[in-house]
């Protein structure tokens, strides 16, 4: 069997706020076509080491490697050059947008430029996120509709779509089914199936452990800013839930052996 090779190390990472010790030398491995579901009681410190993995944050103590070569992320921008993306709960979209404006925010295609007068390909634009979604099997009528006029599932697939479009190695989401419709979440939860079965590496943040349940191959506690367990998704949800909830109260915090193994489950 081929060794697994990490395409994300965070080592020792810490942080702290004032006098709050948001992170205690925390680690972390992500490895390529892996879906690692991160979970913790509220302040418990995920968040705060994504951001630090996409930028937002800066590290107090700690490095991060990047398919084994140490990088150095200091900026959003940093990890959009390393191919890290997150998309946030909030997902910071353009409401008075439409889909293709939004999956190109920030990066637009240009098709004249003259001095500091530039003119958007929207034709290109449209183009492309029209081929993005087709790939990621999402179901939006149109590229031109304005993401005010879209469904909380077919914002959060906008949200995802951008943080994919550009070739990126690894994809942070940060919570992508809260408030969302049964309907809605089990769409979500197939794009991210999706990403995955096309190559993707994929973190999720979620307090909803039966998603982290379906779509993970590898799980994460974090409890007061350390981590606690780190294991492969295995046995049936009700036995998952109740080992996951020990280490996220405290009733449990050893840490479990053989945490940088891959899990070879493959349930859907």
């Amino acid at each position: 069997m081929e060794e697994a090779t990490p395409i994300v190390e965070m080592r020792n990472i810490k942080k702290n706020f004032g006098g709050v010790q948001a992170l205690r030398g925390v680690d972390l491995v992500l490895y390529h076509n892996e879906v690692l579901g991160l979970v913790g009681d509220n302040a418990a410190g995920k968040s705060t080491l994504m951001k630090i993995l996409s930028g937002a944050y800066i590290p107090d103590e700690g490095e991060i490697l990047i398919e084994g070569k140490k990088a150095h992320i200091v900026n959003p921008w940093d990890a959009h050059r390393q191919g890290i993306e997150m998309v946030y709960q909030d997902l910071a979209l353009a409401n008075n947008l439409d889909v293709a404006a939004n999956v190109f925010m920030g990066r637009e295609a240009v098709s004249v430029k003259l001095g500091p007068i530039s003119v958007m390909d929207e034709h290109h634009m449209e183009q492309e996120t029209q081929r993005l979604l087709d790939r990621l099997k999402i179901d939006i009528s149109s590229v031109r509709l304005k993401v005010e006029s879209l469904s909380g599932g077919q914002r959060q697939a906008v949200a995802i779509a951008r943080a994919t479009a550009f070739n990126n190695k690894v994809t942070i989401m940060d919570e992508p089914t809260a408030a969302l419709s049964v309907t809605a979440i089990g769409k979500v939860l197939d794009l991210v199936r999706e990403l995955k079965a096309q190559g993707c590496s994929i973190i999720i943040i979620s307090h909803r452990l039966e998603d982290i349940y379906k779509v993970s191959d590898r799980m994460m506690v974090l409890r007061h800013g350390s981590k606690v367990c780190d294991t492969p998704v295995t046995g049936d949800i009700d036995g998952f839930r109740e080992h996951v909830v020990a280490y996220i109260i405290g009733a449990r915090n050893d840490f479990t052996e053989g945490a940088s193994e891959q899990s070879n489950d493959t349930r859907k």
